[in-house]
């Protein structure tokens, strides 16, 4: 669920909650719920949780899985030990569990103790107030001379919800551009929370207002939903643009697709869509993604044409991305890291039915205040 990805802890738990009073059954559910309390150092909790499942289900591989690492957060080696070989009473030769299982041997030390070094992990990242740098670069076979961005953003976190201010710098064209940004997360209710956004440029190569927002709802099963506008205003025109999403999580997976809809001058739509997938790795905040997007850009980038600057006309222009990324850390350290490569095809402005390529790597940085 992107609620607990994201670190909205709470708010993934009432929403877990709410749907295993529905189906309380759910597996994939429950485990989840357990695994939130340990993201969040609560690992007796956690552990409540996942004795009651491992009671019931004996053969949920992903589920000893989970309960061994809790404890070998918790620094509880005898505990995570004697679960590791209790798994592999009901899944018998199984490589996985046995890997935990030789972890553990292995980081015990000459006093009997864990060794700090040799544990599984760090323990997971709380929700929290962080500050995160990052930069980004598209270089192209034909035309265009490379781009960059980068930029600064700041998560604060309060009573109403998250509030991210962000800083965006570009170098486009030989122009240098500055963006100020704002993201607002305020929450309704267990199961209804908003996306807001704001941003305001004075340079040719940024939008001078762009205003967003989603309604999401959060559905039984693991569902999630959201619809939603984006308006970008530009010194001649402005574009509107509508959209949603839907996204579930299974297992250690989370899927999302979201489209997007532009009205055209001539009454037709320019649709595209975008659908991410991810595979969450040791906790929330570890994980590897794909993002593949057909139709136009609608977080677009302006190009030039004839020696203009492309504004509005950009977003009706057909191109296909894939984007790969991967967030990481390290043990005994809170910062988190995300490395993305994307690779894009692009259908020219000022020719139609003819592309170029553009690859795009960045890095993003993320540590605590």
């Amino acid at each position: 669920m992107a609620l607990a990805g994201d670190g909205k802890r709470e708010e993934a738990r009432d929403t877990l909650r709410n749907i295993l009073a529905h189906y309380p059954e759910y597996t994939d559910v429950k485990n989840l719920l357990a695994k939130t309390f340990s993201w969040d150092g609560d690992y007796e909790e956690a552990r409540k949780h996942f004795n009651r499942i491992t009671s019931a289900e004996k053969s949920n591989k992903e589920v000893w899985e989970a309960a061994i690492r809790n404890e070998m957060y918790a620094q509880n080696k005898h505990t995570a030990l004697g679960l590791a070989n209790k798994a592999l009473i009901y899944l018998p030769e199984d490589a996985d569990i046995i890997e935990l299982r030789n972890r553990i041997l292995e980081s015990w030390d000459g006093n009997g103790t864990t060794s700090t070094v040799a544990t599984e992990t760090e323990t997971p990242a709380i929700d929290r107030n962080f500050v995160a740098l990052f930069s980004s670069a598209d270089v192209f076979d034909v035309v265009f001379d490379p781009m960059y961005y980068s930029g600064v953003e700041f998560n604060l976190v309060t009573g109403l919800g998250k509030i991210l201010p962000r800083i965006n710098y570009s170098n486009r064209f030989g122009i240098d551009g500055i963006q100020y940004e704002i993201d607002l997360y305020p929450k309704f209710s267990k199961s209804v929370y908003a996306y807001l956004n704001y941003g305001y440029s004075r340079s040719e190569i940024y939008p001078e207002h762009r205003v967003g927002g989603d309604l999401y709802v959060n559905l039984p099963k693991g569902v999630e939903t959201s619809l939603g506008v984006r308006y970008l205003s530009f010194t001649d025109s402005d574009v509107t643009i509508f959209t949603g999403s839907a996204g579930f999580y299974k297992g250690n997976y989370y899927f999302s697709l979201r489209p997007y809809l532009t009205p055209r001058n001539n009454s037709t739509l320019g649709i595209s869509g975008v659908l991410t997938a991810r595979r969450y790795l040791k906790d929330a905040n570890n994980y590897i993604g794909l993002n593949a997007g057909m139709g136009f850009m609608p977080e677009f980038r302006q190009f030039r044409a004839n020696s203009v600057l492309i504004a509005e006309t950009q977003l009706y222009v057909e191109s296909q991305q894939l984007v790969m990324e991967y967030q990481f850390s390290f043990k005994s350290n809170p910062s988190l890291y995300r490395a993305q490569l994307g690779l894009t095809r692009q259908e020219f402005v000022f020719a139609p039915d003819n592309y170029f390529w553009a690859i795009t790597a960045g890095l993003r940085y993320q540590t605590g205040l």
